[in-house]
């Protein structure tokens, strides 16, 4: 192997709103995983080229987030699965497959993607009648959640392991949706929202939000399989590949490596580096987009983003930022939930 570094040439064009995580100091540039690699971050800066993708342009972080963002279409009809996600019954792309299947009515009539509703429209979910509140400014919620290995992505599992739904405080209106998956191998970060607009746009592929996760890596690396890491492989679902390797510690048979991934398909992190003969023996997210996991909260446990992190989250997905919107401060882990800990 060369060098501890595989950079593949930048993109033309870098997602609107998103921020290093190198430029964030201090304590919160450390992940609360092991001492010989999945918490040391590498040192190097990295910035970010403006949107249009001009070589040698740059733009520095204040510009960006003061950039234009995108607002809601004012016309009355709106798409249903956006309708059925400001409900709080799921992200956009698990309702677009609850309409596929047959699950959703409007007017007693069987729904189907594309169809747009109007406010007097009558929707049912399950048979049950939708109860559509008024458009309302509502508080967006947004907590990071450490997931310990172990647990699971859902909200029943028929296997009876425990998912991180028990963990995270009740909710008044609507319910927790997570923003993304991790598999029951993998620990790390994980946001979870109370508004289905953003958990669609953050995870939706057109965004490029970037993942940046901890792997520690058993046994040889096959040489040349950085390089083609960064260049891209050839997976079952399609091409694939990381936009940057960092090696981050570790010696022997196991070395820890940081990679940045701008998507988020199923295992994608394991099978890449599986396609190129590579055992992952751990992995670990410590980043997403501009939240970056800390040595808080500990494994099991949840915080809620603070007002400024949820703004630059806001600005990722290219939504507005919360005007007028009462928040509260973002509280530590409530008693019931430290306790189940």
């Amino acid at each position: 192997m060369s060098g501890p570094t595989r950079r593949r040439p930048p993109r033309p064009k870098a997602p609107s709103g998103q921020r290093s995580d190198h430029a964030r100091g201090g304590e919160a540039g450390r992940t609360g995983g092991d001492a010989d690699g999945a918490d040391r971050r590498p040192a190097r800066l990295r910035t970010k080229r403006a949107p249009g993708g001009s070589k040698g342009v740059r733009q520095s972080l204040p510009q960006r987030l003061s950039g234009p963002r995108a607002q809601a279409p004012a016309d009355a009809a709106v798409r249903l699965q956006k309708v059925l996600a400001e409900a709080g019954l799921g992200s956009r792309r698990t309702l677009e497959g609850w309409i596929a299947d047959g699950r959703v009515r409007v007017n007693g009539q069987l729904a189907k993607l594309g169809d747009r509703v109007l406010p007097t429209d009558r929707i049912s979910v399950d048979g049950e009648a939708l109860k559509r509140r008024p458009p309302r400014k509502a508080r967006v919620r947004v907590l990071a959640y450490h997931k310990p290995e172990g647990e699971v992505v859902t909200r029943r599992d028929p296997e009876g392991r425990p998912t991180i739904f028990r963990r995270l405080p009740g909710i008044r209106d609507g319910r927790w949706i997570t923003v993304g998956r991790l598999d029951l191998n993998t620990a790390g970060l994980l946001l979870v929202t109370n508004d289905g607009e953003l958990a669609n746009r953050l995870m939706h592929p057109s965004r490029q939000v970037e993942r940046e996760y901890a792997v520690r890596i058993h046994g040889d690396i096959p040489d040349g399989a950085l390089e083609q890491l960064v260049q891209g492989v050839q997976l079952d679902d399609g091409p694939a590949r990381f936009e940057e390797i960092v090696e981050s510690g570790g010696s022997g048979a196991n070395r820890w490596f940081h990679v940045l991934l701008v998507e988020g398909r199923n295992r994608e992190v394991r099978r890449l580096w599986e396609a190129v003969g590579c055992e992952v023996s751990r992995l670990k997210r410590v980043r997403f987009g501009n939240i970056i996991l800390g040595a808080r909260p500990l494994p099991g446990q949840w915080r809620e983003l603070t007002d400024e992190e949820l703004d630059e989250l806001l600005a990722i997905a290219g939504l507005p930022a919360q005007r007028g919107v009462t928040r509260r401060p973002g509280p530590r882990p409530s008693k019931s939930t430290r306790q189940r800990n």
